[in-house]
């Protein structure tokens, strides 16, 4: 069975997700997807991370060959790629990259909390950086987010219909949110 975990920046998906990957005893797959999706199509990592979760410009899409393709698309070819690889290799989770809409009979699970909580909980990781500005920066980045999966799925990020559990771990925290998943994938016929 693979997991896949869709997040709103600073909901505690990631964190979720290596929780939940721990409980089952399969492997967690996140950045690291960057580093070897760049090592199987010959990219470099800090090249792929400049590009990694954004969408091209309007004009990007037409029939170009591979090489000839706007960067954002190569490298979700990649990662695409990499992550059906993963997915047949076995049980994982994956977290973002659009592994729910690559992979669409995976547990498809959207962890989100309200805007105040995450900012809290990232102003907690990044100590120093003004309320206001992590706010802006938890927004941007949710809306990146949004762009990326909407030019890659053509589906709207964050909906309940694109996802089979969509968990609140403001209300319940990151392991109420483990708990809630591992009776879904109990209930499923799971581990």
């Amino acid at each position: 069975m693979v997991i896949t975990v869709s997040r709103q920046f600073g909901s505690g998906g990631r964190e979720f997700g290596i929780k939940l990957a721990k409980e089952l005893g399969i492997p967690f797959y996140d950045k690291d997807i960057i580093s070897m999706a760049a090592e199987d199509s010959n990219m470099s990592a800090e090249f792929m991370k400049q590009y990694e979760e954004s969408a091209p410009g309007f004009f990007s899409r037409s029939l170009y060959s591979y090489y000839q393709m706007p960067m954002n698309d190569r490298i979700f070819i990649a990662q695409t790629n990499l992550i059906k690889k993963l997915a047949e290799e076995g049980p994982c989770v994956i977290v973002g990259r659009c592994a729910d809409a690559i992979l669409e009979n995976s547990v498809r699970i959207f962890v989100y909390a309200p805007l105040a909580l995450r900012v809290q909980r990232k102003q907690a990781m990044e100590t120093g950086v003004p309320p206001e500005k992590m706010e802006a920066h938890v927004k941007a980045t949710d809306k990146k987010r949004q762009k990326y999966y909407h030019y890659y799925s053509g589906k709207r990020w964050g909906m309940a219909e694109n996802h089979d559990l969509c968990m609140d771990s403001g209300k319940v925290g990151v392991d109420g949110c483990v708990e809630c998943a591992l009776a879904y994938i109990r209930r499923l016929g799971g581990k």
